[in-house]
């Protein structure tokens, strides 16, 4: 069959006995398979009918699914399903930075025993830059009907879940609400592609949901002190622990996944960006030859102009976690940087590891001459040792109002 395909389902299955639908995606990316059912308005009034990888039946099995290579498979009792649904909208959607033009092909089969398949195959070539698709309706208008519709969504899965009216809000889990449970849509099944760090999620997730920033989407920037005086970090894993419980944060504000870096010392380097495949080599066996490359002292506004150069045209907000030892000097460069930037939608957050002589940092809650306060700061004796609920109760601490000042200026 192809795109824009309609015709009565009763002419090619027994609508009284189980149909089964299969879906398989062939490409370079995490595909997510959903099955949306929804109501007369076309929104998703009942999540239970929300049918994916962490809610695989609906609440008397009248549509299930189970797991199959490169895909999955639905398993439909229609004559069992409630009248307010009036339709069953079958999708696909990307877990990553990858997009529908770069697959090699998404099938989708209707069959049933003792009668002939449907079916339709899609390629790369059919879609371009979007990241989730609706492949098939099963809809009631006067009898059961079907389409294939191949409709493309720039958006993911979170896209396709407010079209449908879904709401997505991070929270703990909520007896028999899945939609209600971004953690397990977004971030948790995220995280699941690094499994040793699944432990950051629960206390992150609590101090979003406190603060109000279950929804928010920034990108998410992290420069990390490279001079001399860090030596005793890189030996032992502080370096890379920040690049651990930094790296969720990206995954939760940034619709990519992706945590901005840099490094710097006298003079400083935009890294690759990071994310869950590749946060274990983000800082590089050789540390030692980069830091001789980049010099060891502070130079904290080269860094800074560098960063200020890559948001300073964003259009949503930028959260830049900056990580240093100490021995901060040149006050008035810093100060007017950051003063500038009060005018962007750039949030600094300053935060010292076991050094000292912070100098202007230790300040900005004083610093006058900011259209809105920017920036914060606290030091850590050792970054290892803090917990991870204080860690992200601190690292979020000035953020939300931050957010707040700049919507009221219509910074964003």
């Amino acid at each position: 069959m192809v795109k824009g395909w309609k015709d009565k389902l009763e002419n090619h299955v027994n609508l009284n006995e189980k149909i089964f639908v299969d879906m398989k995606a062939k490409g370079n990316a995490e595909y997510d398979f959903c099955c949306f059912g929804v109501d007369g308005n076309g929104k998703l009034s009942d999540d239970r009918y929300m049918i994916f990888y962490n809610q695989k039946t609906s609440p008397k099995a009248e549509v299930s699914e189970e797991d199959i290579a490169d895909g999955v498979r639905y398993t439909l009792n229609l004559s069992t399903i409630p009248d307010f649904i009036n339709r069953l909208v079958f999708t696909v959607s990307i877990d990553g930075n990858k997009t529908m033009g770069e697959m090699n092909s998404l099938e989708t089969k209707v069959y049933q025993s003792g009668a002939k398949d449907i079916e339709m195959t899609l390629g790369g070539n059919d879609f371009s830059n979007e990241k989730a698709v609706i492949a098939m309706e099963i809809y009631r208008k006067d009898v059961w009907r079907i389409g294939f519709v191949a409709s493309g969504f720039d958006g993911g899965l979170s896209a396709l879940l407010k079209y449908f009216g879904g709401e997505e809000v991070v929270s703990e889990p909520v007896q028999e609400s899945v939609v209600a449970e971004p953690v397990k849509v977004s971030l948790e099944k995220k995280m699941e592609k690094a499994p040793e760090l699944i432990s950051l999620v629960k206390p992150l997730v609590f101090e979003l949901k406190k603060k109000n920033l279950e929804t928010t989407v920034a990108r998410v920037g992290l420069v990390l002190d490279i001079s001399g005086s860090m030596v005793p970090r890189f030996k032992n894993g502080t370096v890379q622990s920040i690049v651990n419980k930094t790296l969720p944060l990206a995954v939760q504000f940034d619709d990519d996944g992706e945590l901005d870096f840099w490094f710097y010392g006298t003079t400083a380097r935009k890294m690759n960006s990071v994310n869950l495949k590749n946060y274990t080599t983000a800082v590089p066996e050789d540390w030692k030859h980069l830091m001789l490359d980049l010099g060891g002292r502070n130079n904290e506004p080269i860094v800074m102009r560098m960063v200020v150069d890559e948001y300073k045209d964003t259009k949503i907000p930028a959260y830049v976690l900056f990580i240093t030892d100490g021995g901060v000097n040149q006050k008035r460069e810093i100060q007017n940087i950051i003063t500038e930037a009060s005018h962007l939608p750039i949030f600094w957050q300053f935060v010292g590891v076991g050094g000292k002589n912070y100098g202007i940092l230790e300040k900005l809650d004083t610093m006058s001459g900011r259209y809105v306060d920017n920036a914060g700061f606290f030091a850590l004796d050792d970054f290892k040792k803090v917990s991870n609920e204080e860690l992200y109760a601190r690292l979020l601490e000035e953020f939300p109002s931050w957010l707040e000042k700049i919507r009221e200026k219509g910074m964003i």
